[in-house]
């Protein structure tokens, strides 16, 4: 039933094709804030330099992460709905959000679409434009060479030093 629920929840907004944007029921018009997918390479050409971009990091609890998107926030699916107020604060000043789990298939979307509705619904006052979700997750992201972050912080400050080259044997 959960699962049935999920995939009835999730189907709504990712039904279309990619690039096309979702009606608001009985009105004609597209919403102003859909969710799309980004691909690892076009999210670091669009994050690269720019202070309004975030990345949100929705893995489950606990922070024990070895890897990460450096500088993202962790807000975990688990408590994500309780958190969605905090999340609106702490980016104010952004323009585009990406969501991301490990895969990308069902929380970082799920994240990505409620947190679009609380905007919604709450009237939040938000320079957001644009909500999206990291195809293929941070392991995605990492396995298409993407830059890692590998620090202890909680959270991370996004002054991670870039990993070391792997040493070749002679």
């Amino acid at each position: 039933m959960v699962l049935h629920s999920m995939c009835r929840f999730l189907g709504a907004p990712f039904s279309r094709r990619r690039g096309e944007r979702r009606e608001e029921p009985g009105s004609g018009k597209a919403m102003a804030r859909g969710v799309a997918y980004v691909s690892p390479a076009k999210l670091l050409a669009m994050a690269r330099g720019n202070p309004r971009v975030a990345i949100i990091d929705v893995r489950g609890g606990g922070g024990g992460y070895q890897a990460h998107t450096a500088g993202s926030p962790h807000f975990p699916s688990r408590s994500f709905a309780a958190r969605l107020p905090e999340l609106a604060r702490a980016t104010t000043d952004k323009d585009t959000l990406v969501f991301h789990c490990a895969l990308s298939k069902v929380r970082g979307p799920s994240c990505a679409k409620m947190f679009s509705d609380y905007l919604s619904e709450n009237k939040e006052e938000s320079g957001i434009k644009n909500i999206m979700v990291l195809e293929r997750g941070f392991n995605g992201w990492e396995h298409s060479g993407q830059p890692v972050c590998r620090c202890t912080d909680a959270p991370c400050k996004g002054t991670c030093p870039p990993e070391p080259e792997p040493e070749s044997e002679l």
